[in-house]
């Protein structure tokens, strides 16, 4: 056994490249806490929560999907919507309820949520704190609503576009 052992940890050595060098990297280091980001202006677009705000921290170069943070003020509700593209999500502070489909999931700081492209989704953020969240998405962000008295596309990657 020991013989097959040192066998093949000469193949993998062997298999391994000789020359191996770090790649240059593509992107800057980028270290912030959410309570010290720029925040952008309280939000008053229509069938969004009153109030979200953003702030940008990038933007994917392999398919142009923002990242950044939302702050959902307490008591507020974002409307059923879908996106084109799937995004990613962690809840970094508050509690946040969100409907997945036709699930409900009760979330906290740490929770963790992949919504896939095309699931109507809706968030709820109890009263009592803020809620904050971080924000990856697949391509660029679009807001299609599901309410069909009321039907509105928002596509709009800028710095502060509306969240979620």
């Amino acid at each position: 056994m020991r013989f097959l052992t040192l066998v093949l940890l000469a193949a993998w050595a062997a298999a391994a490249p000789a020359d191996v060098t770090a790649q240059e990297p593509t992107e800057a280091p980028f270290v912030i806490n959410f309570r010290d980001a720029e925040w952008g202006p309280p939000g008053t677009t229509p069938r969004f929560p009153r109030g979200v705000q953003t702030a940008q921290l990038g933007v994917d170069s392999d398919n142009g999907g923002p990242i950044y943070l939302a702050r959902f003020p307490t008591g507020s509700h974002f409307d059923l919507h879908w996106h084109t593209n799937a995004e990613y999500v962690v809840v970094l502070q508050g509690r946040v309820t969100i409907v997945l489909g036709d699930e409900t999931h009760e979330l906290s700081p740490g929770s963790y949520v992949v919504i896939p492209e095309g699931m109507h989704h809706s968030w709820d953020v109890p009263a009592g704190e803020d809620g904050v969240i971080l924000v990856r998405r697949r391509g660029p962000a679009d807001f299609n609503f599901v309410d069909p008295l009321a039907p509105v596309v928002i596509a709009d990657p800028t710095p502060n576009s509306p969240p979620g």
